[in-house]
């Protein structure tokens, strides 16, 4: 609103107070049937009315909320209690002396068109608010124009105070939406646009990214302010919610202002309780959810998935132009990122602000920005292991090579060479290692990890997997979903507690068991990062799960070769060492995660007695450990140490 609207705007609510003032003279027999002070208040109005360009705020509350003339000339006569003190001696006045307030009995004999209906809860006045009324009987008790509505009649905009705790504004995007969420604005402005009969729809926008919505909303508003109000934060009271509700409505009709509500966060219970919510809301309300959700109200369901691949490139070169980057090197970059991490819109607007000159830049923000994601619903470990650090057999470390170099490779065969055009299903790389514990399956998946660039995070299945029917998928689910956007390396342990021999359906439980075990297959064939199931008993796994993997790899107990090489690298450089015999020390039939344990409870034996690493105290771990294994350490393997 301009200026010159705001000014002509305040005269006219001006001429309103003084043609109000006029008839409470009249009405306190201050001035005649048809004396001249009332017809020159009513030429004034008329003549500001004239002059206003644009619909006046007060004409637009008395639309917007149904009000008739009576309900409207209360409204005015309690803005005029404010503004003019006047209103006030003239209240006293026809009050007796009680108070200087305006009153339901005053107005019902002062104004025109009176009619009692108008005082009820459930008539405009009272139901939006517009004004409170004070102790008392109803017809003599004090009315209060609300502030938030007193202050939208003079023209000035300002969120009602008491919803501030619970919204925050959501500022329209500078960057141009991708086609992909340019369509969906189309749409919500289509689901809302006349002739419709009631109340607008409640749109139900549902994505993975909740940000993306709120800024279609505030593209769909045309310059109208949105809020979000975040799902987790509405009131538990019933009756606190049907007032946010009201107060809601009203700042809707006030300003034409959209709300979001965000329910990405949202359990079950509290998801059902924006529904009921949403259904007392009468203004247009965006529901963004992750999935489709039902509304008792019209409703429109909404989908709004990340831009694809092509159009996130697009938005990537566009935001980061002029940025300093070699071109070459930048184009590469985003092309293997955008492969890689499945990014919304408003995660590259942002991540591109601190992109510098390094186009390897790119690849790092988008690997810390898709960490959070995952949260508690695994375990992130650094993947600090490189190949150096692996000692299997060739065959073993080949195929973990070509595991690395297929993920790597993605952006070229699927998309340059096509194969994603054939078909979305199979494009995931999922793999299972299998073998005795502490053979090296966790300590592979952190170089491959490593090599590629990606975090690591660990899953335990036997955690995941639920006995109630249906609790597994929506614990799947969840860590597939949040692990989506970066391609994380997911490395599944105790594969055998999901993916045992399938079992004859007898019950409903056998076949829910079934339909988890499809299901993570089906997650991990679509996943667009590497998923990892690992296992200490491959021969449990059955068969037909087997051919669905894209790579198998038996980690072997390591042979006397093996283990001496493990010896070999074993202690850090740093480490003093004396006559440590590799050798000698592979005797002990151990896998290499003994190894590394003994090694360091070696190296403490030493450091404590400022001593370098010798033959003896790795005797003294060994016996430790062997204990810990409930193992006896024999004479072939420790005899003759020394």
């Amino acid at each position: 609103m301009t200026a010159d609207w705001v000014t002509a705007n305040q005269r006219l609510l001006a001429a309103e107070i003084t043609l109000i003032e006029a008839r409470l003279r009249r009405h306190l027999g201050l001035l005649g049937e048809d004396d001249p002070e009332l017809r020159e208040a009513q030429r004034t109005r008329a003549d500001a009315a004239a002059e206003l360009r644009g619909q006046a705020a007060l004409d637009a509350v008395e639309r917007h909320f149904r009000l008739g003339p009576f309900e409207r000339g209360v409204l005015v006569l309690t803005a005029a209690d404010q503004l003019d003190a006047r209103i006030g001696a003239l209240c006293s006045l026809a009050n007796g002396g009680a108070h200087d307030r305006p009153t339901f009995a005053l107005a019902l004999a002062a104004l025109d068109g009176a009619h009692w209906s108008a005082l009820t809860p459930d008539a405009p006045l009272r139901a939006w608010p517009l004004l409170e009324v004070g102790d008392g009987r109803l017809t003599e008790a004090p009315l209060r124009i609300e502030e938030r509505v007193l202050h939208h009649l003079l023209g000035v905009s300002e969120l009602d105070r008491r919803l501030c705790p619970f919204v925050r504004p959501v500022q329209a995007p500078t960057v141009p939406l991708p086609e992909t969420l340019a369509t969906v604005v189309g749409e919500v402005r289509e689901a809302w646009a006349p002739p419709r009969r009631g109340p607008a729809p409640a749109v139900v926008l549902h994505g993975p990214e909740p940000r993306d919505i709120a800024a279609v909303v505030a593209i769909a508003a045309d310059g109208l302010p949105v809020y979000a109000l975040d799902a987790t934060d509405l009131p538990a009271d019933a009756a606190d919610r049907d007032t946010l509700a009201r107060l809601w409505t009203r700042e809707a009709g006030l300003d034409g202002a959209l709300l979001v509500v965000d329910c990405h966060g949202a359990d079950a219970p509290e998801r059902r309780a924006v529904a009921a919510w949403a259904a007392r809301v009468t203004v247009p309300v965006v529901i963004a959810a992750p999935d489709p959700m039902p509304v008792p109200r019209a409703a429109v369901q909404i989908p709004v998935r990340r831009p694809p691949r092509a159009e996130q490139r697009a938005l990537w070169r566009s935001v980061l132009d002029g940025s300093g980057a070699p071109g070459e090197g930048l184009s590469r970059c985003i092309d293997e990122t955008t492969t890689q991490f499945d990014m919304g819109y408003t995660d590259i607007v942002e991540l591109a602000e601190d992109v510098t000159s390094a186009p390897q830049t790119v690849w790092d923000l988008c690997r810390t920005r898709s960490r959070s994601q995952l949260g508690d619903l695994a375990q992130h470990i650094e993947p600090r292991a490189r190949w150096a650090h692996l000692r299997l057999p060739a065959g073993q470390s080949s195929i973990l090579r070509d595991i690395a170099a297929e993920v790597r490779g993605r952006a070229k065969v699927h998309h340059q060479w096509g194969f994603a055009q054939e078909s979305a299903r199979g494009l995931g790389v999922s793999a299972l290692f299998a073998g005795p514990s502490g053979t090296g399956k966790t300590l592979a998946a952190e170089v491959i990890a490593a090599d590629l660039g990606l975090d690591l995070y660990r899953i335990d299945l036997s955690a995941v997997v639920s006995k109630y029917i249906g609790e597994t998928e929506k614990n799947l689910r969840a860590v597939f979903d949040a692990a989506e956007k970066g391609g994380a390396v997911l490395l599944f342990d105790e594969a055998d507690a999901l993916f045992g021999k399938r079992t004859e359906v007898r019950d409903s439980h056998d076949r829910y068991a079934n339909i988890e075990v499809s299901y993570l297959l089906q997650r991990m064939e679509s996943y667009r990062g590497l998923a990892i199931l690992t296992t200490n008993m491959r021969s449990a796994v059955d068969p037909a799960f087997l051919r669905r993997l894209r790579f198998v790899v038996n980690f072997p107990f390591p042979d006397a070769a093996q283990r001496a090489d493990i010896w070999r690298g074993v202690f850090p450089a740093e480490v003093p060492t004396n006559g440590l015999d590799p050798h000698t020390l592979a005797r002990l039939s151990v896998t290499g995660a003994s190894i590394r344990n003994i090694a360091l409870h070696a190296a403490f034996l030493a450091a404590d007695r400022d001593e370098p690493v010798t033959m003896t105290h790795v005797l003294h771990a060994a016996r430790n450990e062997y204990a810990k294994l409930d193992r006896p350490l024999t004479e072939v393997e420790a005899g003759g140490w020394t």
